[in-house]
């Protein structure tokens, strides 16, 4: 009998040391980022392209056609300058095959949502250069939250003038803008924010 007492104690201590490997390696593990993560904190964002909706009687030209598909890229520019934010790429055939048709992605936050998710994002913005006279248009910017797939905040700021010139000065002030909804970080407001 007291050999068996000690073949247990034998066993239950290398046991116990195992455990305790076993243990260690699992928090090891755990504390290893996974792939493709990113570790430092920092906030990304996708921005999509921006679609026009156009509600005047005449159709978009070629250059306001140009001008339109622009602005995302004047838009990660200008976060780019003013935050921290990264910017993440979407492949626009990932997108097109998102998009069910004109205004989907900017209407299915969800869809959104996944899509960027999908490409490692935080944050996916969605845009519209809404146009309801030749005098001024609209910047529409719905930011929504990659993680929950929830609508953070809609962003509208209005452009008057001549096309080309404020267009510019628009996308700037919406930059700015979304650095302070980016910064509040996540949480939906429910409540559309305008600055004319």
């Amino acid at each position: 009998m007291p050999e068996l007492a000690a073949q247990c104690r034998t066993r239950l201590r290398s046991l116990a040391g195992l455990t305790g490997a076993l243990l260690t390696l699992a928090m090891l593990l755990l504390s290893m980022p996974i792939a493709g993560a990113d570790v430092s904190g920092q906030a990304s964002i996708a921005v999509l392209e921006f679609e026009s909706y156009n509600l005047t009687p005449i159709a978009d030209t070629a250059e306001d056609m140009k001008r339109t598909a622009s602005i995302s890229g004047m838009l990660e520019q200008a976060l780019q300058e003013t935050t921290d934010v990264r910017i993440v790429s979407i492949d626009p055939v990932d997108v097109r095959e998102a998009d069910a048709g004109f205004g989907y992605l900017f209407e299915h936050g969800d869809v959104a949502a996944q899509l960027g998710l999908a490409h490692g994002a935080d944050w996916v913005l969605v845009g519209r250069l809404h146009k309801p006279s030749f005098l001024f248009s609209y910047l529409m910017a719905r930011l929504v939250d990659a993680r929950t797939g929830k609508v953070a905040e809609d962003l509208i700021v209005e452009i008057k003038g001549q096309q080309q010139v404020v267009t510019r000065k628009g996308v700037e002030r919406l930059a700015e803008k979304l650095a302070v909804r980016l910064a509040a970080g996540t949480g939906a407001t429910g409540e559309p924010s305008a600055q004319r």
